[in-house]
């Protein structure tokens, strides 16, 4: 999902401000990603408490950095996940443990039906197991692309790789993807 002009040109005001050492503007900045930020951390460490306070040392360590951002490198946002990610991987090295993607925070329609709730259910254990087989950039690409939402272009700088790059890493993905679930 990417972010309007007019938001672009605001967050850009905001960081200039912020690099200023405005840290009402920095707030700002905070509360229009903070979400975002947060969804990001938590469907790769799957633990309520665990994201809260990886999204908050995401934020402390976006302050202290801010004024080495540099905004023709990429989007304010891509810099926030960028840091989430390396905050992520130093979890995982501390915490010596092996991610896991846990999908029921991924909001579903409502189903009225206790079967359909229950196959429900049973889809999303499947795919949630299925996507954690996969290497790192394919499951982060495929979780960045259809359960965040993520542009091609935004998860491109995020990762600091091409669209192409990105592209490639997708279909590879999703190929790898569809043939777990069909041993499944």
């Amino acid at each position: 999902m990417q972010e309007s002009t007019d938001t672009s040109s605001e967050i850009e005001r905001l960081v200039d401000k912020a690099i200023g050492g405005d840290g009402n503007a920095f707030g700002r900045l905070y509360d229009m990603h903070v979400d975002r930020v947060y969804r990001h951390i938590y469907y790769r460490v799957s633990n309520t408490a665990d994201a809260e306070d990886l999204t908050q040392q995401v934020f402390i360590r976006a302050w202290q950095a801010i004024g080495r951002y540099k905004k023709t490198a990429s989007p304010f946002l891509a810099w926030l996940i960028r840091i989430s990610h390396n905050l992520v991987i130093d979890f995982y090295r501390s915490k010596k443990s092996d991610a896991h993607i846990d999908f029921d925070m991924v909001s579903t329609k409502p189903e009225s039906d206790p079967e359909h709730m229950a196959e429900a259910s049973f889809n999303r254990q499947e795919i949630r197991q299925a996507i954690n087989k996969l290497k790192g950039d394919q499951q982060q690409v495929i979780l960045m692309r259809f359960i965040e939402d993520f542009s091609y272009s935004e998860i491109a700088a995020a990762l600091g790789k091409s669209e192409g790059a990105v592209r490639v890493i997708l279909h590879r993905g999703l190929a790898k993807l569809k043939t777990i679930l069909e041993k499944a």
